[in-house]
């Protein structure tokens, strides 16, 4: 689904990554895991869109990133994000956030879905009415709502207790089992170890 040959990025001159290559395929729930400032955040930028690459190529389906005319619309319909601060809107409910993503989602679209991630009944709450867990399904949700094909997350379990971490890596293995890939970085082996794959980068290689 996602091939990256030869990846190099540079910030300034300083090598974040040099010469990565990989490939991920449909339905795969992949784990990437460093030491801080290994390049995993950088290289899931990469393989996000959201950082162009200073040397190297990249694909999704065949289609090189450097071909595709409308970035917006591309990440619209094939890609979601999840951060590891939920970045909800504090004065709007979680229904109402969800909406944002995908303002012509039917209540019932949205309800089915919370219900999925077990927040069914805090639709209608604000994000500070709710504990941190259950914020971060919300954001999931938020991600999930127009069904993406590869769904990123960077350190989304980073501010969670380890309960509700391993329930959001829980969920990510029912979403892959369901087709969806999951592309997601973490600091915590145990938790990568729920993965299909590992792919840990080091010093900007992997």
């Amino acid at each position: 689904m996602i091939n990256a040959q030869n990846i190099v990025h540079y910030y300034q001159k300083d090598v974040a990554l040099n010469g990565v290559s990989l490939e991920i395929q449909e339905g795969e729930f992949v784990a990437i895991i460093g030491e801080s400032g290994s390049g995993k955040s950088t290289l899931l930028s990469i393989l996000s869109t959201l950082l162009t690459p200073t040397e190297g190529e990249l694909s999704f389906e065949g289609i090189a990133y450097k071909n595709i005319v409308d970035i917006d619309s591309f990440r619209k319909k094939n890609i979601g994000f999840i951060f590891q601060f939920h970045y909800l809107i504090e004065y709007l409910s979680l229904r109402e956030n969800i909406r944002i993503a995908k303002p012509k989602a039917s209540d019932t679209e949205i309800e089915k879905l919370l219900s999925l991630l077990g927040i069914g009944k805090y639709a209608d709450k604000l994000p500070n009415e709710i504990s941190g867990g259950e914020r971060q399904r919300g954001a999931i949700a938020r991600a999930l709502i127009n069904s993406p094909k590869v769904l990123f997350a960077d350190e989304p379990t980073g501010n969670l207790d380890s309960k509700n971490a391993d329930l959001v890596f829980e969920l990510f293995k029912k979403l892959s089992e369901n087709g969806t890939t999951i592309i997601v970085t973490t600091h915590n082996k145990a938790l990568a170890k729920k993965a299909d794959r590992i792919i840990e980068v080091k010093d900007g290689t992997v």
